[in-house]
């Protein structure tokens, strides 16, 4: 993939890094539909490219992402007879949760960069990541019930839900306040909080690392907290024996244990 700018989204490289840039920042990044499919879309192309073995997701402006574009005319009348919450949620059915699922389905390990708020369904495209870093003058907000009337979406409750607690997501979401970069460290929320001019470099520099990870490294971590989740501990030991039984065998595993023998960093091939 070379460099380039679709409708809403830039796509940079930086070695066999990507970078994905939500790019609309005069309104604040919302979730358009055309940012949908553009992101679909570079999503579809960075898991073909199998030189790319890391992805930094950003937005571009002050703002990571402010959700809904609830000003693309949600409530005018629709060619097809439906209501606004049938039109949405057909929507969202065919494209949005597509993007999400698409994005926790990257073979390669994701930074997820905040440079500013993320709000509404942008909050659950901010947690996407495998590693979330934070601007300290970001913040997270859901003002779905409290403003709206409406549950959260976009993955905003499963992300909440897991990595805040039941107590903390709900409390959230019905007074609809802030939460602030610094706070949503202190409480697990996203990796850490740097300072606004460090976000970037910091991003690059944890997606360097990552890149050096076996090319399974991601999938393999996302399915296994994933199953752990919901497994008993019976059920995870057991995940855990069969998924050794398949990446003992694996090249990867034998490079590691010959680098720890010799004392040197492994060095894992890229996707092939």
């Amino acid at each position: 993939m070379t460099d380039r700018t679709d409708a809403q989204l830039q796509f940079t490289r930086d070695g066999d890094i990507a970078i994905l840039t939500l790019d609309n920042p005069a309104r604040l990044n919302p979730i358009s539909h055309t940012l949908q499919n553009s992101l679909v879309q570079a999503l579809a192309d960075v898991a073909a490219d199998t030189t790319i073995r890391a992805l930094v997701l950003t937005g571009a402006g002050r703002a990571f992402c402010s959700g809904a574009d609830l000003a693309s005319g949600i409530s005018t009348p629709d060619p097809q007879g439906r209501t606004p919450g049938n039109r949405a949620a057909d929507t969202m059915h065919a494209l949005t949760n597509k993007m999400v699922l698409d994005l926790r389905a990257l073979p390669m390990p994701v930074v997820c960069a905040i440079n500013g708020v993320a709000a509404g369904g942008g909050l659950g495209l901010a947690l996407a990541g495998d590693v979330v870093l934070a601007a300290r003058s970001a913040y997270f907000f859901l003002p779905f019930m409290a403003k709206l009337g409406i549950v959260p979406d976009v993955g905003s409750t499963w992300f909440y839900q897991r990595l805040l607690g039941g107590g903390r997501a709900a409390a959230l979401t019905l007074l609809g306040d802030r939460l602030p970069a610094e706070k949503a460290a202190a409480w697990g929320l996203v990796w850490d909080c740097v300072d606004d001019a460090d976000l970037m470099p910091q991003a690059l520099a944890t997606a360097r690392k990552l890149a050096t990870l076996p090319a399974h490294a991601a999938l393999e971590t996302r399915r296994a907290y994933d199953a752990a989740a919901t497994n008993s501990l019976a059920d995870q030991l057991a995940y855990e024996a069969e998924r050794q039984r398949v990446l003992i065998d694996r090249p990867e595993f034998a490079e590691g244990v010959a680098a720890f023998l010799a004392k040197r960093p492994p060095n894992f091939a890229p996707r092939g």
